[in-house]
């Protein structure tokens, strides 16, 4: 029996389409959520990706093959140089400096996403890390095509977080979603169905997370 990406969102249909069609994620797309909301989502999510940023490092660290190394190190990149470089930029637009990014606590959602991420890769494999982290790098991909497809997402000046659906719909986002996936599916092929369940559930456990990540910033969590 063969496995694929889609069957790890199949097995969870409810947490993921709960995560990509959040209201957090509905209200952005329209432009009405709270900017209160939208900024302190902003300040951790920069802490977010410097996790996540360390986990893609250690997906390089546990990678066997050199095939396996530079798709760590090409997901390592497009956190630390395309995402957090461009969110640091957006930051400033609104307000919050790179030095004000640096002294900012965790939220609890943040600290128990991303160590849940962190300590998956510690005591699994590169196919358990991977699985872990693709609801966010995959996730927000997808996030991006559901709000391209909506009539209430407002496209341009109109909606003031314009900048952020831009950069998850740009093309390099894209490219980089999709090439986790197709890693995904090559080596999701070869897996026992026994295998596939406890993926399943740190697919599931990702998800949930992200869920919980969209709450704090609208909720404006601490």
């Amino acid at each position: 029996m063969s496995f694929t990406f889609d069957d790890l969102k199949k097995e969870n249909l409810q947490p993921w389409t709960a995560y990509i069609e959040h209201d957090f994620v509905r209200q952005l797309g329209a432009g009405t959520l709270a900017p209160q909301a939208f900024r302190h989502y902003l300040k951790q999510d920069y802490l977010f990706l410097i996790q996540f940023g360390r986990a893609f490092a250690l997906a390089a660290y546990k990678s066997p093959t050199l095939a396996d190394l530079r798709h760590a190190k090409a997901g390592f990149d497009a956190i630390i140089d395309l995402e957090l470089g461009l969110h640091i930029d957006y930051c400033q637009q609104w307000g919050i400096s790179e030095q004000d990014l640096s002294e900012l606590p965790e939220a609890r959602a943040t600290l128990a996403y991303t160590r849940y991420v962190l300590d998956t890769g510690n005591r699994g494999d590169l196919l358990d890390m991977h699985v872990a982290l693709a609801p966010c790098l995959v996730g927000y991909a997808e996030v991006a095509r559901f709000l391209i497809e909506q009539p209430t997402t407002v496209r341009g000046d109109n909606n003031p977080y314009e900048a952020w659906l831009a950069m998850y719909e740009s093309a390099e986002f894209q490219a980089a979603a999709q090439a986790e996936r197709a890693w995904l599916d090559e080596r999701l092929a070869d897996i026992t169905p026994a295998r596939f369940k406890q993926l399943s559930r740190i697919f599931n456990d990702a998800t949930r997370l992200e869920i919980d990540f969209w709450e704090m910033g609208l909720n404006q969590q601490m």
